[in-house]
């Protein structure tokens, strides 16, 4: 049962099913070569040089720090001037270490919010409540 058209037919092309799922096992297959052969480049490129006011991080830091930084160049490069995009470093070396304190506090799934909320005051009951149809003061209970 092949559905692949025929020279002569004027009906649209369509896809079976399995010839579907071949195209996207070979795609997957490639996809997931293309980053193998991008780690196998030659070396990092080196770090550029920081400030001596700058924190120092630890190289999954850094490397977090670059990708938010390409993430945001990518996305928006074309805005920024030279002076935006240093501030911009800056600003991401700046952010990551207390990122990394926040993440190196231990949290199980069971655990509770650490404030909960408590209403300072009460709210007053519904002034009109008593108002409302069978509910009047003067009317009696009925049996």
């Amino acid at each position: 049962m092949d559905e692949t058209p025929k020279p002569g037919s004027a009906k649209p092309s369509r896809i079976s099913r399995r010839e579907f799922a071949r195209r996207a096992a070979i795609a997957s297959a490639a996809a997931s070569i293309a980053p193998a052969t991008a780690l196998a480049a030659p070396a990092a490129p080196a770090l550029p040089p920081q400030a001596p006011d700058m924190p120092k991080l630890s190289p999954e830091g850094h490397a977090e720090v670059e990708a938010r930084i390409q993430s945001i160049f990518s996305q928006y490069g074309s805005r920024f001037s030279e002076a935006q995009k240093a501030d911009l470093r800056r600003l991401c070396n700046l952010a990551q270490p207390p990122l990394d304190r926040l993440r190196a506090y231990a949290l199980e799934n069971g655990d509770g919010p650490g404030l909960y909320l408590k209403p300072l005051l009460e709210r007053e009951k519904n002034p009109l409540e008593n108002t409302r149809v069978g509910k009047t003061p003067d009317a009696e209970t009925q049996p």
